[in-house]
């Protein structure tokens, strides 16, 4: 999972585009094409969202680098560490049901551990923006190797909180992009739910939204196969190395169709859309407090940009090393944009140049 997953430092370069008049469809499909060939990569797929749905979606080139048969915008495209959006939303999902609360502290989110002292102040928030003081740098080097034990995934989340909540915390407030921290946010859930965040996901987030393609891991069945980061190699999905450990879930492991993921970018469109209110997207969008970058509960945030509109946007990637997914949500333009490959570094170039041509197309306001 790319720790450098989401667009902060590239968000004014890789995103400033001039806004001119809405691109024809078949244009679109033609750029979507001559970006896939160029980057020689084996898929490249992408959709524009508005809060009524898909405006458009196409997809080009092949499930597999060594194989023939074409991929399609139905097909399903693991999104990486855009999960971190969904584990945090899932969480207000609870505070509205009256069984989760904002400012919730560490410990007592995780009471049953022995926890440091240095925990007292730390809370739900800080997890989520990535300020808790957790440095995956230190952390998931060795929780990695743990993770791949054949153990249920609730036992390897409650092995990684008693590890890191049993010493004290680096800089809290300070941003350290923390995959671990996620996967403690997921740890928290199912301490309220009694029940694994997976499931809770489902029945929470991917039911009521109507995602019904959605699932963890990497995509099986008939569809896109993964390709390894250098070689291009295809990677089987039923293979363990197909995907970071299952038990990394909170963090990064959702797999979705295009429709599907717009479905959950749409919510961020449509004031909640009913299933969230409008003062829990305000927690969820809004940046935490500290020393920069801008980042919200899952989302980096673009304070201003000229193709943005009249509010913040938010964006994010997820990469896996085998996959790439992007999503760019603009509220002041009233529309999204995600863009996916079934590749990761050698699609960015790709997956950037992309993002431009549908921002052009974003609807004007």
């Amino acid at each position: 999972m790319d720790r450098r997953a989401f667009l902060l430092t590239t968000a004014g370069a890789a995103l400033a585009a001039p806004v001119v008049a809405r691109t024809p469809e078949a244009a679109l499909q033609d750029r979507l094409e001559q970006l896939r060939v160029e980057a020689a990569i084996p898929a490249l797929g992408g959709a524009l969202v508005t809060p009524d749905g898909l405006a458009w979606q196409g997809a080009s080139g092949l499930r597999r680098a060594d194989g023939d048969t074409v991929v399609t915008s139905a097909d399903r495209w693991h999104l990486g560490s855009n999960t971190k959006a969904m584990t945090a939303a899932l969480y207000a999902r609870l505070v509205e049901q009256g069984r989760a609360e904002w400012g919730a502290s560490v410990p007592r989110l995780f009471y049953d551990l022995d926890l440091h002292p240095g925990w007292q102040n730390v809370r739900i928030e800080h997890l989520l923006s990535h300020r808790s003081g957790i440095l995956d740098s230190i952390v998931m080097p060795v929780w990695m190797l743990i993770a791949r034990e054949d153990l249920d995934v609730r036992i390897l989340r409650n092995r990684l909180a008693g590890d890191v909540l049993g010493d004290a915390p680096g800089e809290v407030g300070g941003f350290s992009y923390s995959n671990a921290g996620y996967i403690l946010a997921g740890a928290a859930i199912e301490r309220i739910t009694g029940e694994p965040w997976e499931d809770t996901m489902r029945r929470e987030v991917f039911e009521p939204l109507g995602m019904a393609s959605a699932g963890f891991g990497a995509p099986l069945g008939d569809n896109a196969w993964g390709h390894q980061r250098t070689t291009l190699r295809p990677r089987d999905p039923a293979a363990p190395i197909a995907d970071n450990p299952a038990a990394l879930g909170p963090a990064g492991t959702v797999h979705a169709s295009l429709e599907d993921y717009a479905r959950f970018l749409r919510v961020f469109l449509t004031g909640g859309g009913g299933w969230l209110s409008p003062e829990s997207l305000d927690i969820l969008t809004r940046p935490a407090a500290g020393p920069p970058p801008a980042y919200a509960a899952g989302w980096g945030i673009v304070a201003s940009a000229p193709w943005a509109g009249s509010r913040p946007a938010f964006t994010h990637d997820g990469s896996n090393t085998m996959w790439l997914a992007r999503a760019v949500v603009a509220p002041g333009r009233n529309a999204a944009v995600i863009c996916v490959a079934n590749a990761a570094e050698p699609a960015r170039g790709a997956v950037d140049a992309l993002t431009r041509a549908l921002i052009e197309h974003l609807p004007v306001r």
